[in-house]
Formats: C-alpha cells, sequence, structure tokens
C-alpha cells in the first residue's frame, strides 16, 4: 500500500493551509519543509510538494529574508525552502507521482510561479509529474488567502491528485 506525503514551505501561514488542506483531502501526512525527509521511504508512492511564490519564482534565502523583514508574527518555514530540500532529496530508487502548487498574489497577470519551477525540479529528479502545477490565490504578500482557495485546494487534491495514489 502506497501512501501519500504533502511537503510545504510557508512564511505566513497561506501555503500551509493549502496543504492541509490538500492532506486532509488525500489522508496524507503533511509536514513542513524542514521536517521533511531527504530520502523518500519506499512506501511513499504520491508527493505533494507546495510553496509561496516569491519573485515570481520559487523562494531563496534573500527573498525569505524579506519575507521575515515584512513578517508581524513568527515564521512558519524561518529554515531551509523547499528550493533547498529538492537540491538535497536524494534520487529515487522507486516510481513516485509528484504534483507542485503555490500561492501567489492573484492580481491581474503575473509572470512567474513557485509551482511551476518546483515541477521542473521534480521532473528532474525522475518524479513523474503528470499535471500542470497549480496556484492558490492571497490577497497581498502576507495574505490572506482568497474566500474559498482552501475548499478549491481539496477539490483538486480529490480529483486530480487520488487517482495517482496507487
Amino acid at each position: 500500500m502506497t501512501r501519500a506525503l504533502v511537503v510545504y514551505e510557508s512564511m505566513f501561514g497561506n501555503t500551509r493551509a493549502i496543504a492541509e488542506a490538500i492532506g486532509e483531502a488525500l489522508a496524507a501526512e503533511v509536514v513542513e519543509v524542514s521536517q521533511a525527509p531527504d530520502v523518500l521511504p519506499d512506501d511513499v508512492g504520491l508527493l505533494v510538494v507546495g510553496a509561496p511564490t516569491h519573485a515570481f519564482g520559487l523562494s531563496r534565502p534573500a527573498t525569505r529574508k524579506s519575507a521575515a523583514d515584512q513578517a508581524t508574527g513568527e515564521l512558519v518555514s524561518p529554515g531551509r525552502g523547499v528550493r533547498e530540500w529538492l537540491d538535497t532529496l536524494v534520487p529515487l530508487g522507486h516510481h513516485v507521482t509528484a504534483h507542485a502548487f503555490d500561492t501567489r498574489i492573484q492580481a491581474g497577470w503575473l509572470p512567474g510561479s513557485a509551482a511551476k519551477t518546483i515541477a521542473k525540479r521534480l521532473r528532474a529528479l525522475h518524479f513523474t509529474v503528470p499535471a500542470r502545477p497549480m496556484s492558490f490565490h492571497v490577497g497581498g504578500t502576507p495574505g490572506p488567502l482568497l474566500v474559498g482557495e482552501p475548499a478549491r485546494a481539496a477539490a483538486w487534491a480529490r480529483s486530480t491528485l487520488v487517482g495517482h495514489q496507487a
């Protein structure tokens, strides 16, 4: 029996809320990136990875510092980000299907996406990435999530990801 794992990076809690909605819909383990394994267990058959979009892409130490400077409370992911985790992730010894998501500001057309970068990096690590990355929207840099986005994330998980768990 394979299981699903959701790994997320979140600064203000918005991406964490989306990851938790996805995890609940999939009955998956949800872990913050600093706690994510550098070697995926053999029983993981579905990996879902998410992060906030920073400066039109996947966060870097400098963009995380900028986010920390804007924070009014404690950061959810104060350590390594998804970029660094994917850099240390050991290549797979078994087949794993993976999906990527991000949170981003919904303000007309904006270039860049953390999810697209995550998907590209997952493919380079030989994960099967069968679907387009998904974005969920926040009202501004610190959030909040737009109304209905956690429910949309759960629906995405149920409709797109459940079939890829086996």
